[in-house]
């Protein structure tokens, strides 16, 4: 009787631990039919996909590729700290990086169903002669131009489930990228391409196309940028992908930065906060002034923030010789205020970046191109996002082999030591 009873027990256990798994299992295949089926309409502006722009480079060039196995490890990361969004930049054939990314995502979904990433996939636009020798050619494209797209669309259309938006160029219509930039009529042509295909059913119709330029490229500065091409180009992208920079007007623009009479009497750390408070304002209005001007153009477009941004290290322009906008407590300010506001108001921010990135300035290691992430090089965690270490997120994880932890070790004093009043007296 006792070794029946045994049995009835085990066989009973054995049941129930099998309802649970199955229960689970399929609990986890609908989440991942469910994930599949997400669109950009329902992913952008929705405060529960976090987004951020993302570069898994650990090296000083970009001849050093991630490996799959380290994309995976950021991605855990990310994935812990509530990102459910990346932007990428190029799909270039000798810079596999995005293509390795989508890959990496797509096998931590087979090992995990409940896994959820997505990728906002750039496509790289330059003009005749960019980063040659000879005189860039602004008023002609590259030839490799229509080579990237196509390169996009093919990973589009092999991971549906993953790439959500594709734009086209990043920085390509702003003047101040004399290295590269085009003209609209350029960005235009590939917009209206990929329109095209999605009518045709050669592309996902879900997938949102759009540019992510300068705030200026996009009507919301200097009026000379207000041409017919770029009315079209509003018109054809699914929306407006922005990029602001308070960070850089410090330097180019720093009216807004410096510390007015009336607060000159204030502690240096309230003078600090003040300034970010600006700073945050300043993005603000130039938020306002592309929605405004695109609205005028189409009432019915969204504009998201493509890219924003504070680095934490530099030796020129932003720091103690400079504008002095520079270090990791005035990035967290900015950070948690950005975060509250773009939740807030629906509008989704790639906010730059979430790891530092060695190769940008590889010639000035303090240069601030080099320090724009959220994490270190060795995934140690920077002041905006102390909490979440203290909140255990990031338990068991690791970046080449660091376990991921506060910078300054999670002293507030250390910290403070280093922090920077605006320069008032700053012209540059």
């Amino acid at each position: 009787m006792k070794l029946y009873l045994k049995m009835m027990a085990l066989i009973i256990g054995s049941s129930v631990v099998l309802a649970c798994n199955t229960h689970h299992n399929k609990k986890s295949r609908m989440k991942n039919q469910a994930s599949e089926q997400m669109t950009a309409a329902e992913i952008l502006g929705n405060p529960d996909y976090v987004a951020i722009s993302y570069g898994g480079y650990r090296e000083k060039s970009r001849s050093m590729q991630p490996t799959i196995p380290q994309l995976k490890e950021d991605l855990k990361i990310l994935y812990a700290m509530g990102i459910r969004i990346l932007r990428t930049y190029n799909v270039q054939l000798e810079l596999p990086h995005a293509s390795n990314l989508l890959e990496a995502i797509s096998q931590l979904k087979n090992e995990d169903p409940s896994f959820e990433m997505y990728v906002m996939l750039g496509a790289w636009m330059d003009c005749l002669h960019a980063w040659t020798d000879k005189e860039p050619n602004h008023d002609v494209e590259s030839a490799q131009n229509e080579e990237e797209i196509k390169r996009a669309v093919a990973l589009a259309n092999k991971y549906p489930s993953i790439v959500k938006v594709i734009a086209v160029g990043n920085e390509a219509m702003v003047r101040w990228a004399t290295t590269y930039y085009v003209q609209p009529n350029v960005i235009l042509k590939y917009v209206n391409y990929l329109q095209e295909l999605k009518k045709k059913g050669e592309l996902s119709k879900d997938v949102w196309i759009t540019s992510s330029d300068d705030f200026s490229s996009w009507g919301g500065g200097d009026l000379s940028y207000r041409v017919q091409d770029l009315e079209d180009l509003i018109k054809a992208v699914d929306y407006v992908s922005m990029h602001t920079y308070a960070y850089h007007n410090s330097h180019y623009n720093p009216g807004f930065w410096k510390v007015p009479d009336n607060e000159l009497h204030l502690s240096d750390k309230q003078k600090i906060d003040r300034s970010i408070e600006r700073a945050l304002e300043f993005s603000k209005k130039q938020y306002k002034d592309v929605s405004e001007y695109v609205k005028s153009i189409d009432s019915s477009k969204t504009i998201h923030i493509g890219e924003t941004g504070w680095a934490t290290v530099s030796n020129g322009f932003y720091g103690a010789n400079g504008s002095r906008a520079t270090d990791q407590y005035k990035q967290g300010l900015y950070y948690n205020k950005l975060r509250d506001w773009t939740n807030q108001e629906g509008i989704s921010c790639f906010y730059f970046e979430a790891f530092d990135e060695q190769w940008k300035d590889a010639q000035n290691s303090h240069g601030s191109e080099n320090h724009f992430g959220l994490f270190t090089i060795k995934g140690a965690a920077k002041f905006p996002i102390w909490n979440l270490v203290d909140q255990g997120v990031f338990n068991g994880l690791s970046r080449n082999g660091h376990p991921i932890t506060k910078t300054y070790d999670g002293e507030y004093e250390s910290l403070m030591e280093e922090i920077l009043v605006p320069n008032t007296e700053y012209t540059r």
